[in-house]
């Protein structure tokens, strides 16, 4: 991918921030789906279909239907498979826990993708990027407060556990994007997760009065928008620009928890969130000055 010129970097940070908003407002959705009475396979079918029909629909009416065409169908069918459990466990967690803190835990995906990167991509991780992630870590138990039982357990299991898959899914995608467009990547996990979500929702499907289905509906329809913009943002912007602009989901889930839930982050949250976030803008700001002397190095030898 080109680097984005420095006129659009603006462009791009206002489709980060967009598309975190939308995914604020998805989560938002997705608890009200449940409490009316929506299961979570139902929603999780809704979120995919809704995201495949608006894919189909920009690439109808932009580049046509063969520039999604793929010989890396194995490695799309992983992705896939990846990102719809990755998915399932980050609803479970919104369902299990308030807003603010399942977007906290959520935080910890730049944790795991630094592990992930040193272990399965062999990337030259120093002190500074392992002293993160333990800072990182020691912030989930802040807010988690392990064996107080004020966090519920399955939500911080979820929780971490969507976020390692998130993180696996990331190196994947890094291997992808070296033969793969983001338009086709985002294609095919879409439409590939609509085969084993389409049997689930056969068996779990059930009548709905018409606000459920119109919350459904909407948690497609934000899905889709929200992962459109998130992808429109990395092509005209950098990865160490736009990542950081999701961090501001905190204060959307702090925001709809207080005004549609009346729930508000407690003080372990207040506590730890900044700790985690921390923790991975220094992971970021670290991989965008390495990936940097990199650069330097390779126009000094060439």
């Amino acid at each position: 991918m080109a680097t984005a010129s420095p006129d659009r970097i603006p462009l791009a940070v206002a489709l980060r921030l967009t598309s975190v908003l939308l995914f604020a407002g998805m989560n938002t959705l997705i608890k009200l789906s449940e409490a009316a009475g929506a299961s979570l396979g139902e929603i999780l079918f809704f979120r995919q279909a809704g995201a495949a029909a608006l894919m189909v629909v920009v690439i109808s009416s932009g580049p046509g239907m063969r520039s999604v065409a793929t010989r890396r169908m194995p490695a799309h069918i992983l992705r896939a498979v990846i990102g719809l459990s990755a998915m399932a466990l980050t609803f479970t967690t919104i369902l299990a826990l308030p807003l603010a803190e399942s977007t906290t835990i959520g935080f910890t995906m730049p944790i795991f993708a630094t592990i992930l990167g040193a272990i399965v991509l062999r990337e030259p991780t120093g002190w500074h990027r392992w002293g993160a992630v333990l800072m990182g870590f020691a912030g989930v138990l802040i807010v988690a407060q392990p064996g107080t039982g004020h966090f519920p357990l399955i939500g911080a299991i979820t929780g971490l556990s969507a976020a390692f898959l998130t993180a696996s899914v990331s190196i994947l995608l890094r291997k992808l994007s070296r033969s793969e467009s983001t338009t086709t990547t985002v294609f095919w996990f879409s439409t590939l997760s609509l085969i084993p979500l389409g049997i689930v929702y056969a068996i779990v499907a059930q009548m709905h009065a018409p606000l459920v289905w119109l919350l459904l509906a909407g948690v497609g329809l934000l899905g889709g928008a929200a992962q459109l913009a998130m992808t429109g943002a990395l092509r005209f912007g950098p990865v160490s620009v736009v990542v950081p602009m999701d961090y501001s989901s905190l204060l959307w889930a702090t925001m709809f928890g207080w005004l549609v839930f009346g729930v508000l982050p407690d003080a372990w949250t207040w506590v730890g969130a900044p700790v985690i976030i921390a923790s991975g803008l220094y992971i970021v700001w670290r991989e965008h000055v390495r990936r940097r002397v990199e650069t330097a190095q390779a126009v000094v030898e060439g």
